[in-house]
């Protein structure tokens, strides 16, 4: 009987879950979703890829700019256990995780940042 009766109970009120992908519920303020890189501030230090537990981050050489290092981190979202470290290692603040939490793909080299090419550069 208690079955028909939670059965009874239940038909008649809202479901709890949301309809995903339509409805979407926001992170929690301190979720760590995606990694961004702000590469302006990047001052190429590599304290970043050193602290990394996951070796998800690898200096690449790039045209130095006048007064800036010729190194930016490239970073492998496929190997990233965003743990943060990366953002706490950071002396410019440069690396921070956003709200972004939806990674699946098919292409796996969607999941490289890969650091932009200077302003000032040439394209060959």
């Amino acid at each position: 009987m208690s079955v028909i009766k939670e059965l009874l109970k239940n038909l008649f009120t809202k479901p709890i879950t949301l309809k995903y992908p339509q409805e979407r519920k926001p992170p929690a303020e301190r979720f760590r979703g995606r990694v961004y890189v702000d590469y302006d501030k990047c001052i190429g230090c590599g304290l970043c890829a050193r602290d990394c537990p996951a070796s998800a981050i690898e200096m690449v050489v790039i045209e130095p700019e006048k007064g800036i290092r010729g190194r930016r981190p490239l970073i492998d979202l496929s190997r990233c256990i965003f743990c943060g470290q990366c953002e706490l290692s950071c002396p410019r603040k440069a690396i921070k995780f956003i709200h972004e939490y939806e990674l699946a793909t098919s292409d796996k080299k969607s999941l490289l940042l890969i650091p932009p090419k200077p302003k000032g550069s040439q394209k060959p």
